[in-house]
């Protein structure tokens, strides 16, 4: 067990477990989930309120411009005399500036909260430590850096967006057992399954997660997508089409109403690493924290090549094609393997 030395009334006076501190912080990352999906572009949040090692309030962020998570958990808190005396624990640093919202670092400050606890900093260049600062100007206690690496895998989106300049990217395809993601032809312009209805509403569910998700030229003509999240109850992500000489026309799926649909349409390079970090500047400037590249190889493969990626999900099914189009290459060894009835669900990390 860690401990850490507390100090108290000018002096060194005990030691405290920092296992209670990484009790509420774990408390806050599972209220924060319950985000998922819906507060893009701001990162997921949770915060409860502590009096006498029991939890009085609690809350968590649930919409992009709706209240924070430290504001709910401070309004769901019966008693308010009690504010005084009680530590608020959030898994990221309170936000210091006015955006959509007054910042949560004034709030605990008009409040009288007097101790703070925080899972790890915030990256946003106008948070960064600002909060904690403002904190301790007005004589707050502040502890920081508890279950740091739960709070970034939590929050991996959001700092990728915010350290890299770009989304965090997932890649996802279905292969056969024998190598293929698509039949050498086929009569009709709608997708050949390859993984069962299971693999697929997760899929869906992984939709919803996601700020968008992207295809190329090809599949959208070969399959006419709707990328939807229509077999699983959650928002539908903004879906972005590679575009071919600005051929595709408004007739497809992808143009209907159901969600926002950008096209990037710069012609293609044959270098790798130009043509895809032109793609991710793309998403970035418009504000997509996080996508999920769905197909086909080519698109997948300049991504893989290029070595821009964070994550990859692979269905492989139980049909075998003997011919077609091949999976995608990946050199990657796969950190998790599970399977959904008779598919098998390989998932793969980038780490730097």
């Amino acid at each position: 067990m860690k401990f850490q030395l507390c100090y108290s009334q000018n002096k060194f006076s005990y030691f405290c477990r920092v296992k209670i501190e990484e009790k509420y912080i774990k408390r806050c990352l599972q209220l924060a989930q319950n985000g998922f999906g819906t507060t893009y572009p701001n990162p997921l949040v949770g915060s409860v309120i502590v009096y006498n090692d029991r939890i009085i309030g609690e809350g968590w962020h649930q919409k992009s411009g709706g209240p924070h998570a430290e504001v709910n958990a401070i309004n769901a808190v019966k008693d308010p005399s009690l504010l005084p005396f009680s530590t608020i624990y959030v898994s990221l640093e309170p936000c210091s500036h006015f955006g959509k919202t007054p910042p949560c670092a004034d709030l605990i400050i008009a409040k009288k909260i007097p101790n703070v606890v925080i899972g790890t900093l915030d990256p946003h260049a106008k948070v960064a430590g600002n909060g904690i600062k403002k904190l301790l100007e007005n004589n707050i206690n502040v502890k920081i850096g508890f279950l740091e690496t739960e709070c970034h895998e939590l929050n991996k989106r959001f700092f990728t967006f915010q350290q890299k300049k770009r989304p965090y990217i997932i890649l996802k395809w279905a292969q056969t057992k024998d190598g293929f993601i698509a039949p050498k032809s086929k009569d009709i312009n709608q997708p050949v399954w390859i993984s069962n209805e299971y693999s697929r509403q997760l899929v869906h569910q992984w939709r919803s997660e996601e700020q968008a998700i992207l295809v190329g030229f090809q599949t959208v003509v070969d399959d006419n997508p709707s990328l939807t999240t229509r077999d699983w109850a959650g928002n539908n992500p903004i879906r972005v089409v590679l575009d071919k000489n600005n051929s595709i026309s408004k007739d497809f799926a992808i143009f209907d109403n159901q969600s926002k649909t950008l096209v990037f349409s710069e012609p293609f390079n044959d270098n790798n690493e130009i043509w895809t970090n032109k793609i991710a500047d793309f998403l970035f400037q418009n504000d997509i924290q996080s996508i999920i590249i769905e197909g086909g190889k080519t698109t997948i493969q300049r991504f893989i090549d290029a070595n821009l990626w964070d994550e990859a999900r692979v269905f492989i099914g139980t049909a075998v094609f003997k011919e077609g189009l091949s999976a995608p290459l990946i050199s990657n060894k796969p950190f998790h393997r599970t399977n959904i009835l008779d598919d098998e669900l390989l998932i793969y990390n980038n780490h730097d």
